[in-house]
């Protein structure tokens, strides 16, 4: 053994990170790992409602480890949810237009129900989804968009939390579900910023149909 070696033995191990009980470290890295992967922790969940209780009461311990993951993370108890906000520009989420536009028509009609309406939970089905799409955001476009297409934006939707999605045959009969996260990955205040948004869309729809690999950050 070298000299070398043997004072990197002698060097003491360094303290650990987070002095936590294994169970408190564990549900920590449950924590991490959810919002890593879907962007909120739902409260609401049955499977999850356990965890969000430890998030709420360790708050501090959650916010300081996911600072180091380049999260920012709000606790909105009123929604029992914990949210995660990317501080980083790597780690924002790029859509393709098309899906762009189905999570602009998803806000607007949770928006509706939520605010005109008065309903505490939004509801609405693929056909109302694709009308929506076609009245609001693309009233003049030849075709809707491709079955296969839609389903894959609203199940990447239901993986980060904005939705619940029930597939269902006919496909137009499938239920959605819009869910309170989406206010703040699509974080309109009103209907107007809604609007400018969606015009920016109007202004170009056929490319927008044509051309859907282009991405817009959300």
């Amino acid at each position: 053994m070298t000299e070398t070696d043997s004072n990197l033995n002698d060097t003491p191990a360094p303290e650990p990170l987070l002095r936590l009980q294994e169970q408190d470290r564990a549900r920590l890295a449950e924590a991490l790992q959810e919002l890593l992967a879907h962007g909120s922790l739902l409260g609401l969940e049955s499977g999850q409602s356990a965890l969000y209780n430890w998030c709420r009461q360790n708050f501090e311990w959650l916010r300081e480890t996911a600072a180091l993951a380049g999260l920012d993370v709000a606790l909105l108890h009123e929604e029992r949810m914990v949210q995660a906000i990317p501080r980083v520009g790597s780690m924002v989420l790029h859509l393709r237009q098309d899906a762009t536009l189905v999570w602009l028509a998803l806000w607007y009609a949770a928006d509706v129900r939520w605010r005109d309406e008065g309903e505490t939970q939004a509801f609405l089905t693929v056909a109302e989804l694709n009308a929506l799409l076609k009245d609001q955001l693309l009233p003049d476009a030849i075709g809707q968009i491709a079955r296969g297409r839609l389903r894959e934006i609203l199940r990447q939707a239901a993986r980060f939390n904005l939705i619940r999605f029930q597939a269902a045959e006919p496909f137009e009969e499938s239920g959605i579900e819009v869910l309170p996260a989406i206010r703040r990955v699509v974080p309109f205040r009103e209907l107007a910023e809604w609007s400018e948004s969606a015009n920016t869309f109007k202004k170009g729809e056929t490319a927008i149909i044509a051309s859907t690999d282009e991405e817009v950050e959300a």
